[in-house]
Parts: structure tokens; sequence; C-alpha cells
């Protein structure tokens, strides 16, 4: 499970799936948007950016049942583009998508599951972050990586916490002068993750429909993997930051079913 499930809240789910679920309606329909000429993008979107996961999950193991094809490679074959890339981004299991994005730096055996933190424990893991980086000449990276990457989110706040005391000076402000490259990027999205999930969020989704073009697979990716999760805490969040709702900026940003796909999964403005 990704480390940031502790922070799962009914209310900030926009996917929640079809309350009167059957998956051999929802596979003949687009078994019938799909076959022949032409395909209806509609009926794509309505049956797959209203279930949740688990539903699309049962969706595709009837259509197989049914018709001997694969769901996903049959829509593959029927789509092109943006839109294409988002309805394929929705019938990974989470585990695989999951897996599939995150960064290496980023995996490890956590503990969040539990909120208790171990205060001598956190003072121990900031001694240690002081002692690999600013105390020494050089840098014990593999220090850095075990800590971060291997801690509660809730520990983690503790260590931080702790840390600014030693080295009077913040975790980022210490990686920014210890670390650099990818191994930078990577820890000081583990710091700010820890320190504000859905402001987090927020704003890797506004960079990526601000300014010229967007960043497609960030946006899909983020829109994807949060909507069963807390995208409605991460759309009021982008709103106090932005000043712009999140839907706002995709109807500007997007276009086509592509565009339509995106707001179903989003949901209503906060």
């Amino acid at each position: 499970m990704a480390w940031w499930k502790a922070w799962v809240e009914q209310e900030g789910v926009t996917v929640k799936g079809s309350s009167h679920f059957n998956p051999d309606p929802d596979a003949e329909n687009l078994y019938k948007a799909m076959k022949g000429i032409g395909t209806n993008e509609q009926v794509i979107i309505d049956v797959l950016t209203k279930r949740s996961n688990i539903q699309r999950q049962q969706i595709a193991k009837s259509f197989k049942a049914q018709y001997g094809k694969d769901l996903t490679e049959t829509l593959k074959s029927e789509l092109s583009g943006k839109f294409e890339r988002l309805i394929v981004a929705l019938m990974y299991p989470p585990y695989r998508y999951e897996a599939k994005e995150l960064h290496d730096a980023m995996k490890g055996s956590r503990d969040d599951v539990s909120s208790f933190v171990d205060p001598g424990l956190a003072l121990q893991d900031a001694q240690d972050l002081y002692a690999a980086g600013e105390k020494i000449r050089g840098t014990d990276e593999m220090k850095f990586i075990t800590i971060l990457c291997t801690r509660s989110a809730t520990h983690l706040m503790r260590v931080f916490e702790e840390y600014e005391k030693i080295a009077n000076k913040s975790i980022e402000d210490s990686i920014k002068s210890e670390t650099h490259g990818s191994l930078e990027e990577a820890m000081l999205t583990v710091v700010k993750c820890t320190r504000n999930l859905h402001s987090y969020f927020a704003e890797r989704l506004y960079y990526a429909l601000k300014g010229a073009g967007t960043r497609d697979g960030t946006l899909i990716r983020n829109i994807v993997s949060r909507s069963e999760i807390d995208l409605n805490l991460i759309k009021s969040h982008f709103k106090k930051m932005y000043g712009r709702t999140l839907s706002s900026m995709i109807t500007g940003d997007t276009s086509g079913d592509y565009k339509n796909a995106l707001l179903n999964l989003v949901g209503s403005d906060p």
C-alpha cells in the first residue's frame, strides 16, 4: 500500500463508483460503443469515469467473458492520443499504477498505519540526519534515503522539528545544500508530501496546467491516482492557493473527449 493512504478520507473521493453496479451491462455498452465503424467516446466516458477502480476490473472480466477480448487492448485499438492515455490509466489496478509511477527513492517499507511517534527515535533520526550531512564533509546519502523512505509521515514530522532545533536550518535547506539532481528532487518531494500532502498535489496539478502547453502525463497521473483517495481535498487547496478552480484550468487547457473525461473524474467545484 502506498504510504500516503493513511490520509484517506471519504469526503476526499471524487469517484465513488455506482451504487447499483452490474458489470455485465457496462461491458455490453462498452462493446457496442466500440463495435463496427466509429467509436462512441461518450459512452466510454460515462461508464469508466463513473465507476470505481474495483468496478472497472469487474467490467474488464465481464468483457473478456462475454466477448473473448481484453478490454484494455480493445480500448487502445479504438482510441488515440491523450484521451486514450487517460482511459488506459483508469484501467490499471491501483497497485500496478502506483508501482509504475513511484520513484525508486520513495520505495521501502513504511509504518504509517500507526500514528504513534517514538520521541526518542525521532530525536535519534534527526541527529543521524545531521551527522550524515551538515556535520561532516560530504554527505551520507544512504542515511538520508533510509530515514526519509522508511519512516511514517507522522514520525517524519517530528524528525523535521527536532532536526531544525539541532541544525538551526530546515531539512529542506540541508537537502538542497547537501544533495543535487534527481536525488535532491526525490528527497524534497518526500518532505513536501510529509508536510502537506494536499498542497503538494495541488501544486503538481497547477504547474501541469500553467503556461504554454499542458504536462499531460503529470495531469493524468495525479487525477487518476488521487480520484479515489483525496482529490476533493486537493481541489480545495488548489482554489485557496491559486484563486482558480482545478476544473476551470482543465477547461481552459484541454479539449474534446479528453477534457470531458478529466472533468468527470475531477467532479464539481468546491
